[in-house]
């Protein structure tokens, strides 16, 4: 029986909805694998217990055991180290925060530690919604015009330029958190002021009247990547919200499959396959885009999206078991490098402190 270590929660603006990520897959994986719930404290430190099994417990988390990753083993962390878990395998449920940005990754590959969610260079890349749009126009893909800025910088002009309605929204954060509409100059200025409370740049983009949210997910099964139905998601206002996504009723309003033209819902299925494919992703990702003027302009990639995207792959809870039971099985170890020895060191040219000053 495959050893999986679900690791979930970190120190970002997303943590709560990462639980929520983690306690699923936690419940579902746990008749098939050993399974060790790792929680990533908003200390930095990670905790992991069998007792992790219900969201309940991590509204005033309580102090579990603390471990610490030694190669592809969990130890306790105490002066008496035992192992806790030898790892077969690493399911990322980290929204956000160096969980979702390549760090998680990183560490994980350091460590020789197989992981079934998409590797370094892909996390960072669309961590940074900017530097994902640069990439996805490089495909040929369509994005809405807009401009980053970084904190002491003035938009005002481009803004301008690019004409109001804008929006801005902080570069590297999810779930819709710290998002804005902005009509005129003052609004900008109170958007990027959000912004810049939140993280470091923000994007500033115009904004599409009537547009719609869609989104559609993929991963990989053996050599095939398996594409989702696309689903429209409903907002309540100008911007699909965090309240829109999490809040109220706490069921996901939304249309699967999205009532789209077909030449609409098959653009959006090949460009996902198209990121999907010319990244050489790995695990569950979900492409997000806006549909407006008929046509569909590449938002964002989640590389760790809401319930690992499992309710685009199934509406059943057994459907999301096996869902997730397969991300589990395609984990890949991490690439094994031959590292080449030049002997420089060796040479005389560079013996004593002498031939180093004379260089």
């Amino acid at each position: 029986m495959k050893t999986v270590a679900v690791i979930f929660g970190g120190n970002s603006n997303e943590r709560e909805i990462s639980v929520i990520t983690g306690m699923l897959a936690v419940n579902l994986l746990w008749e098939k694998y050993r399974v060790i719930p790792v929680y990533w404290g908003e200390d930095g430190k990670w905790y992991s217990s069998a007792d992790m099994r219900t969201v309940t417990e991590f509204k005033n988390p309580k102090r579990f055991p603390a471990v610490v990753l030694e190669g592809r083993r969990l130890l306790s962390e105490k002066k008496r180290k035992r192992v806790v878990a030898e790892l077969d395998c690493a399911l990322n449920c980290c929204h956000g925060g160096f969980g979702e940005d390549g760090t998680l990754a990183a560490l994980l590959a350091k460590n020789g530690v197989p992981f079934a969610s998409p590797p370094v260079a892909v996390s960072a890349l669309f961590m940074n919604k900017a530097y994902g749009k640069i990439a996805a126009r490089g495909l040929g893909i369509p994005v809405a015009e807009g401009f980053t800025v970084c904190e002491g910088e003035d938009a005002s002009e481009r803004a301008q330029e690019l004409g109001y309605p804008v929006i801005v929204k902080p570069v590297h954060l999810g779930s819709s958190i710290g998002i804005r509409v902005a009509r005129s100059e003052a609004e900008l200025q109170e958007a990027l002021a959000l912004s810049f409370e939140l993280d470091d740049c923000a994007l500033v983009e115009r904004y599409f009247s009537g547009k719609r949210d869609v989104n559609c997910a993929a991963y990989k099964r053996g050599n095939e990547i398996v594409l989702s139905l696309c689903e429209e998601v409903f907002s309540g206002g100008d911007i699909l919200s965090f309240s829109d996504k999490y809040e109220g009723t706490g069921e996901r309003k939304s249309l699967v499959p999205a009532d789209l033209p077909k030449e609409l819902t098959e653009q959006i299925r090949s460009n996902t396959r198209l990121i999907y494919e010319s990244f050489d992703v790995r695990g569950v990702v979900r492409a997000d885009f806006l549909v407006a003027d008929g046509k569909a302009y590449f938002n964002e990639l989640n590389t760790v999206p809401g319930s690992l995207a499992s309710y685009l792959f199934g509406g059943s809870l057994l459907e999301a078991r096996d869902f997730i039971c397969e991300l589990v099985e395609e984990a890949k170890p991490p690439l094994a490098r031959t590292v080449i020895k030049s002997g420089i060191l060796d040479s005389s040219v560079f013996a004593g402190s002498k031939a180093c000053k004379n260089r």
